[in-house]
This record gives structure tokens, C-alpha cells and sequence, in this order.
């Protein structure tokens, strides 16, 4: 074995090791360090802040921000970051994220299937859910992984007459056998991290439903076969959710009787 192969192995090896446990226990790979993690999410948010349009409504920001802000609380007890920053965007497609360092952006056009206040909630508790967990570290981890078994690979097959088939193949096997599938276990996660924050900050856990109800209908089934999705269905999303909501009502309803009931009024 040649000296580049050696090296190669040990570092993968190495990366294998250094493993870690989310939220809801299930063993990750994290290779970055937190602080590089925020520094990036802080970045990528400026750049976003300077292409993107910003929607300046003082009602609209401050729906979202009624809403946010006690899910952030709720959060403070799972994640280092005290200070969240929440940005409106006036984008027509329905999304929201948030990235490590604490921001949050929200498009306007989210706001057409989250269409109460426990709906936004449920899509904010799940992107924070993404950032509690890790996620983003993980999936940087998961790709500097899968580049070094891609540099094993190519130093065992270099011999190999079918070396270029073989690391396709491999390069089809890293996207749907590992990467697309450790995607949907993030968004399931962040789904059940995100019913548990809404209910603790006091938003009723049984309309994230009632979302992902109105998800499918904006979908009108165009949405890809699950396999090939970095998605769940929402057909699978609505499953799960129900089967886990009567584990956080007595969370929501304990929030309710300390007071805590965000009343978020949409103009």
C-alpha cells in the first residue's frame, strides 16, 4: 500500500471517530467546531441581508417577530445563542431557515400556508430544531466524510480497469444511501424538537398538522417521490407528528396555565 493510501485510511479512520449524540439520541458525526459553524451561518446571513430584498411592513415584522421570539426563548436552555436575529424577507416562495449564530430569515410567502400564529410557530420551532441540533455541522461533516471516502476509493480502485464505474457508482450510493437519507432524519428530528418548543412557548402543538396539511395541498403533488427527496413526505411528516403530539400537550398545556400565550395578531 502506497503512502497516499495509508494517509488516507488514518484520516478516515480518524473522522470516523469523532462522533457525537442529538438531541432525540441519535449518534452523529460533528467535525466542525461550533464557533466556525457561527461564523459561517453569520456570513451567509449578511450575504443574504445584501442580494435579498428586505420587507420592511412594521405590522408583518412584528407578527413574526410575536412569534419567533418565544420560540427562541424556549430554546435558550438547548442552545448557546442568547440573541436571535429575525429577518423578513419579501420572497414569494414558502420557506423559512435558521442558521448557527442565531439568525432567522422568514419569506413573505410562507405566511400563505402558515396561516395562524401556531402554524409559523411550527415552521420557526423547526428550523431552530435544525440549529439545536446541529444539523448544518452535520451535513458538513457527513460531506467532508464522503470526500475522503471518495480519495479512499479512488486510491484502492487505481488499479482497478473499472475505476471510473466504480466511483460513479459510489458517487450514486454517497447520495441516495447516505446523504438524502441522513436529510430526512434531520427533518424529522427537527420536526419533534419543533412541536416541543412550540408547546413549551405556548403554542398550540396540534396545528404543525394542520401546516404540513396545508403544505400538501400548496404542493398540488408535484412534489418528488420520498426516496429521492431531502424530505420527508408530508404525508410521513403528518404520521409521525400525530403520533408524538401527546407527548408535548401536557408541555402546552402546563404553558397556558404559567401564562404563557403568545397572542399573535396578522394584519
Amino acid at each position: 500500500m502506497t503512502r497516499l493510501k495509508t494517509r488516507v485510511i488514518l484520516l478516515l479512520c480518524t473522522l470516523l471517530i469523532d462522533c457525537a449524540t442529538s438531541p432525540l439520541g441519535r449518534h452523529q458525526l460533528i467535525l466542525m467546531p461550533d464557533s466556525q459553524m457561527n461564523s459561517m451561518g453569520t456570513q451567509a446571513f449578511q450575504q443574504m441581508k445584501a442580494s435579498s430584498k428586505i420587507e420592511h411592513d412594521a405590522g408583518l415584522n412584528a407578527y413574526v417577530r410575536c412569534v419567533a421570539v418565544p420560540i427562541t426563548q424556549a430554546a435558550r436552555d438547548q442552545t448557546p445563542v442568547k440573541e436571535w436575529e429575525i429577518v423578513v424577507f419579501r420572497d414569494e416562495t414558502a420557506n423559512a431557515f435558521a442558521l448557527p449564530g442565531g439568525k432567522i430569515g422568514v419569506h413573505t410567502g410562507i405566511l400563505k400556508v402558515a396561516k395562524t400564529d401556531a402554524q409559523l410557530a411550527a415552521v420557526l420551532g423547526h428550523e431552530v430544531g435544525h440549529v439545536i441540533a446541529r444539523h448544518g455541522n452535520e451535513r458538513v461533516s457527513q460531506g467532508v466524510l464522503a470526500q475522503t471516502g471518495m480519495a479512499v476509493a479512488g486510491a484502492l480502485a487505481q488499479d482497478s480497469p473499472h475505476r471510473t464505474a466504480i466511483l460513479a457508482g459510489l458517487g450514486i450510493g454517497a447520495q441516495f444511501g447516505v446523504l438524502l437519507p441522513f436529510s430526512r432524519k434531520h427533518e424529522s428530528e427537527a420536526d419533534l424538537i419543533g412541536i416541543d418548543l412550540m408547546a413549551r412557548a405556548g403554542f398550540n402543538p396540534r396545528e404543525s398538522v394542520d401546516l404540513w396539511r396545508n403544505m400538501t395541498m400548496a404542493a398540488g403533488g408535484s412534489a418528488p417521490p420520498e426516496f429521492m427527496s431531502t424530505h420527508p413526505s408530508n404525508e410521513s411528516r403528518i404520521s409521525e407528528l400525530e403520533a408524538h403530539i401527546s407527548e408535548v400537550v401536557p408541555k402546552y398545556e402546563q404553558a397556558v396555565a404559567q401564562g404563557r400565550t403568545p397572542r399573535c395578531l396578522r394584519h
